[in-house]
């Protein structure tokens, strides 16, 4: 599905290079209007104009090639007919055409800017692309032409960051443009600013609301920061577009709302929508692979276990199935959870919810120090991540990082206020470096708060702490609240 996504990229520099080879107006000189058109440079010009706008190319190259016979220094027409050289892919001939206009008139941006997209375009030729490009943008530094041809050669080296620059320069350009603002997003998301993605992406759906692929964006950019929820609002969006046309409903889309309820764990909804799809869409390869994800559901019974493992034996680059049973085995056998959401990960890198529940299985198997680490790098990518943050906290914890530990529980908390437990280990944490009057503070809240069924062990230990606790607070011993920055 995403390779459609990738598709409007390059229809949209096909858009932008046939608005820049179409229609220049260019006005009659001294000497250049006689009777006869067919010694008229200009007119011959404009003849060839018609002809380009009709698209028809052969005839539009011949008209341009007679205005230049009759005054070879015609750089609009020399750049026309590059153009139309293009539409009729002679881009051999089209290159030195462009660069022939470019001589003629150096302060021109459109014949570099033309010629950079022509040969980023071409295999093998961004090195190449890339000086033309940039002289374009020295000439006109808001050319969008040149502007999206640098983003997208710099997302094809690798260069995220490069690319998030020039798609910004380019949103500036024209920022009533959703396939900008789409394309930005996609960028800053492969450049990992989360943030700054869907801010992006949320103005290109302000501008087209019901453009499915950037809701689809949006969903993946979701789904890899954890965020299920929002996520399945992308899924409904689509499903209600795809069935837009009450004559017709588009299987595709339809399909592709499935997939995104089977990924953020909505199984009912996905096995609804499935169901409603026609035999075609449910036999494509799409199809087929989201029939097998919702027979092996991701529920904690033996049937469900034996069917993922069925699946991941067939399937062994099935991430949703590998981080589910990595999920289900993560207390009871936690190398083999490990293993599994470890291959996970290497499917999909950038998932926030398969490197959590990678650092998890570490968790559970104590070693703290590299889940801390594997953490680190997805709270930097999803900042926002619930699960990394309860994983984090407890890393620290045991790895008697305790200051670290008390933000991340503190965050924790603002995030769900409802977990008293939260609060003995704030008070654990505190009572470990010597801060009683805080400890004290935290563990007196989670005894108000707790439940006796849920966490009776907890609140044991608290009891048993608290005369103690009070005592050496007494007696004056721990840090002073006053004291502890010093």
């Amino acid at each position: 599905m995403l390779s459609r996504f990738h598709s409007h990229a390059v229809i949209f520099l096909s858009i932008i290079a046939l608005a820049v080879c179409c229609a220049l107006p260019v006005a009659a000189q001294d000497g250049d209007e006689l009777s006869d058109d067919e010694a008229d440079p200009v007119k011959l010009f404009n003849r060839g104009q018609d002809a380009h706008a009709k698209k028809d190319y052969e005839l539009a190259l011949e008209f341009y090639e007679q205005a230049i016979k009759l005054r070879p220094e015609f750089s609009e027409a020399e750049f026309q007919r590059a153009g139309a050289l293009v539409a009729l892919k002679r881009l051999p001939e089209a290159e030195k055409a462009y660069r022939r206009a470019m001589e003629l008139r150096a302060d021109w941006a459109l014949p570099p800017a033309a010629l950079g997209l022509l040969l980023a375009r071409s295999e093998g030729r961004e090195r190449d692309a890339e000086p033309v490009l940039l002289r374009a943008l020295e000439l006109e530094p808001k050319n969008l032409t040149a502007l999206v041809a640098l983003a997208e050669m710099r997302a094809r080296t690798g260069d995220a960051r490069g690319a998030v620059e020039f798609w910004r320069r380019a949103t500036i350009v024209k920022d009533d443009d959703a396939a900008l603002w789409l394309a930005r997003g996609a960028a800053e998301s492969a450049s990992k600013d989360t943030t700054a993605a869907l801010r992006s992406l949320e103005r290109a759906l302000v501008l087209e609301p019901n453009r499915w692929e950037t809701r689809l964006r949006r969903a993946e950019i979701l789904l890899e920061a954890g965020d299920n929820a929002r996520a399945a609002e992308e899924a409904r969006a689509i499903e209600v577009a795809s069935k837009a046309d009450a004559s017709k409903a588009d299987a595709q889309l339809t399909l592709v709302a499935a997939n995104l309820y089977g990924r953020a764990g909505l199984f009912e909804d996905a096995r609804r929508v499935y169901d409603a799809l026609p035999e075609t869409a449910k036999n494509s390869d799409e199809g087929r692979k989201l029939r097998v994800a919702l027979d092996a559901r991701c529920e904690d019974t033996p049937e469900a276990r034996e069917a993922l493992a069925a699946l991941v034996e067939r399937e062994p680059r099935n991430a949703p199935a590998l981080a589910c049973l990595g999920s289900l085995l993560r207390r009871s056998d936690p190398p083999r959870a490990l293993e599994l959401y470890k291959r996970a990960a290497e499917v999909e890198p950038r998932n926030a919810e398969y490197a959590t529940g990678y650092a998890a299985a570490l968790i559970q198997l104590r070693k703290f120090a590299e889940a801390a680490t594997i953490l680190q790098r997805v709270l930097r990518a999803a900042p926002d991540n619930y699960a990394a943050h309860a994983n984090m906290a407890a890393a620290l914890y045991e790895l008697k990082l305790y200051k670290q530990a008390i933000v991340e529980y503190k965050w924790i908390n603002e995030a769900r206020p409802d977990l008293a437990v939260v609060f003995f280990f704030i008070g654990s944490a505190h009572d470990h470096i010597g801060e009683y009057e805080d400890a004290l503070g935290a563990y007196e809240t989670f005894l108000q708060r707790a439940d006796d069924h849920v966490n009776p062990l907890e609140i044991d230990k608290v009891k048993l702490r608290l005369p103690s606790l009070r005592r050496q607070i007494k007696q004056g011993e721990g840090i002073k609240a006053g004291k502890k920055a010093q």
